[in-house]
């Protein structure tokens, strides 16, 4: 395509590279951070760059269910957008609940009949197309009043479920579950607000500790070179602080001399360049697509096969203690899995990590995955537990559960019981919204986007038929990602040593270590023992600088210069009385507040 000259004039000559990149690519692969910003136009020109990408491209947004409530109803404006443009949409995730697919149809056909009324076009009708592993239906909806369209769709998208339900159901069970008691780590004083001791957060943690055990006991291979037992396991955890906190407990914890564990922290705090190391390991790791009789083809990885080979014991478990971000846009399998509960689709994200790629036995007798009876917050007495991330609002709200117990919010399920997607994406007929976890979120996205009662700017409906979409007010009402307002770090590396640093807006960056109190503080050598994957980010960016630069004299710069690209780090902004602690293996933990 030749050069637009007004570009240069649209765009300022630093990003017109990357601006020409994202504008002209046949296809473009990004965040949904870059195209949300053709409906933020409260100022400036941001906008008009992913709205002229948007103008000329169909919309694909995976694991779209991903997102809090608030943020979905931005992306409901963005799939209007696309509507009004006349651009076709694919939403994609295998938890997609009925009142999120019914949200957006409804704001896409509200954006088409803009569209064709603008165009003064005959109404065409909207093709709408539902794809699974089973079956691929179509439905024409015409172009009418709003009702008829609505319950079309409504009709073939029930359909669909119940057929895709039927089919899931009749699959062998690949993910079967139990519940870890811990009523016994529940404060005394369940009235009134303390911390838990730390001695009940260690108890916590030692409860984890006994069930991988028992896990890996059940689920595992042989390595036919060692004939030692071996299994890859992950902990998911709600948030970032406990991540690591349990990361040390397992580090530090006393295990039987026949086991030895190997640990590894991931979570979304970590410097760029030791994030993708981490991934691409894991990635390699855990492509586990052998069948039952093979030998898993990550035993012949070299730093797998370094840990079988060098230590003694029979039993070796590979542990991955992770945050939510395990459960999106991750193809691992794992052989087990332990849950730390904050709503249903984490659940069921989460188990869909465990026997990812392999077949599963026509009966399974012994569960692979264990959901803890309550999470971190809930023994902590905090409100709302199932929030930041999940769906529970705060006390006095008709979203807040009245139980924090697994059992109950579960249904008091059977001592093992299956897990698939069917409670997420098909609503009961009677909503429990305040006795069941599944029930609770599809209750929250009915109320965010399909209530058609709700009026004024901050909600969807008003957008979408009081013309609210002609303002900017209903996005300073409801942004995207409101709730996590973010700065830049970079670790700028010199010598054998890094800082941390934030822009100043003219291409410098300024250190800012000592101003956010960021003590850097790596891993005793005792605790690095027992580390999956040791990481070094001096030794890495050396690494990539020496394969850029043959110039010994030219080594130190190549350095520093590397750093700005690869050592990038986001952290929420910090409140007065923040205190970090950052080291290579664990990331940048948040560890006081006063």
């Amino acid at each position: 395509m030749p050069d637009v000259p007004c570009l240069s004039v649209l765009f300022p000559p630093k990003k017109s590279t990357k601006n020409r990149a994202l504008l002209y690519k046949p296809v473009l692969v990004c965040t949904i951070d870059h195209i949300m910003a053709a409906t933020e136009t409260r100022r400036g020109g941001k906008y008009m760059l992913p709205l002229l990408r948007l103008m000329s491209s169909d919309l694909v947004i995976d694991e779209v269910d991903d997102f809090d409530p608030t943020d979905l109803v931005a992306i409901t404006r963005l799939v209007h957008l696309a509507g009004m443009l006349g651009r076709k949409v694919m939403i994609s995730s295998a938890t997609i609940p009925p009142a999120l697919a019914q949200g957006f149809f409804h704001a896409y056909w509200a954006g088409w009949r803009i569209h064709t009324a603008f165009k003064q076009s005959s109404a065409a009708p909207i093709h709408a197309m539902w794809v699974d592993e089973f079956k691929t239906r179509i439905a024409h909806l015409p172009y009418a009043t709003q009702e008829p369209s609505q319950n079309a769709f409504q009709a073939a998208h029930t359909r669909f479920i119940e057929i895709r339900a039927l089919a899931l159901r009749q699959q062998p069970i690949k993910h079967l579950a139990y519940i870890i008691p811990c009523a016994d780590l529940l404060p005394e004083n369940t009235g009134t607000k303390i911390e838990i001791l730390e001695s009940k957060q260690e108890a916590y943690f030692e409860r984890i500790r006994e069930h991988i055990l028992q896990l890996h006991t059940m689920h595992h291979s042989i390595d036919l070179q060692t004939g030692k037992k071996v299994s890859f396991g992950v902990v998911r955890v709600a948030n970032i602080g406990p991540c690591a906190a349990l990361t040390q407990y397992l580090l530090r914890a006393d295990w039987p001399s026949h086991s030895a564990p190997r640990i590894m922290a991931y979570h979304s705090r970590q410097i760029l360049l030791l994030r993708s190391e981490q991934e691409c390991h894991l990635d390699a790791v855990l492509n586990r697509k052998e069948k039952p009789e093979d030998s898993p083809a990550a035993f012949a990885h070299p730093i797998i096969r370094a840990h079988l080979d060098e230590v003694e014991a029979e039993h070796v478990l590979f542990i991955l203690v992770a945050t939510p971000v395990e459960e999106v846009g991750r193809d691992h399998d794992f052989d087990w899995a332990i849950i730390e509960p904050s709503s249903y689709r984490s659940i069921i994200q989460l188990a869909g990590r465990v026997w990812r790629h392999r077949d599963a036995p026509n009966t399974l007798i012994t569960p692979n995955i264990a959901i803890l009876q309550y999470n971190l917050k809930a023994l902590q007495n905090k409100e709302p537990a199932f929030a930041h991330p999940g769906y529970e609002k705060s006390k006095g709200s008709h979203f807040h559960l009245k139980s924090k117990d697994m059992v109950a919010l579960l249904g008091n399920p059977a001592t093992s019981f299956p897990i698939n997607a069917i409670p997420r994406i098909q609503a009961a007929t009677a909503l429990q919204v305040q006795d069941r976890l599944a029930d609770l979120e599809h209750a929250v996205l009915h109320h965010e986007l399909t209530n058609t009662t709700k009026a004024g700017a901050s909600s969807l409906n008003g957008w979408l038929k009081e013309c609210w979409w002609l303002t900017a007010l209903p996005l300073r009402l409801k942004p995207f990602r409101k709730s996590q307002p973010q700065i830049q770090l970079c670790a700028e590396a010199k010598g054998q040593s890094f800082e941390f640093c934030i822009p100043d807006g003219d291409g410098a960056w300024l250190p800012c270590t000592q101003v956010m109190n960021i003590h850097i503080k790596q891993l005793d050598a005792k605790d690095r023992e027992r580390l999956w994957l040791k990481r070094d980010y001096v030794a890495l960016l050396t690494q990539r600088a020496e394969q850029q630069c043959t110039d010994a004299d030219a080594l130190a710069y190549e350095i520093t210069k590397q750093s700005h690209r690869y050592g990038e780090l986001m952290l929420p902004e910090p409140q007065a009385g923040n205190a970090f602690h950052y080291s290579d293996d664990l990331g940048l933990i948040k560890t006081q507040n006063n």
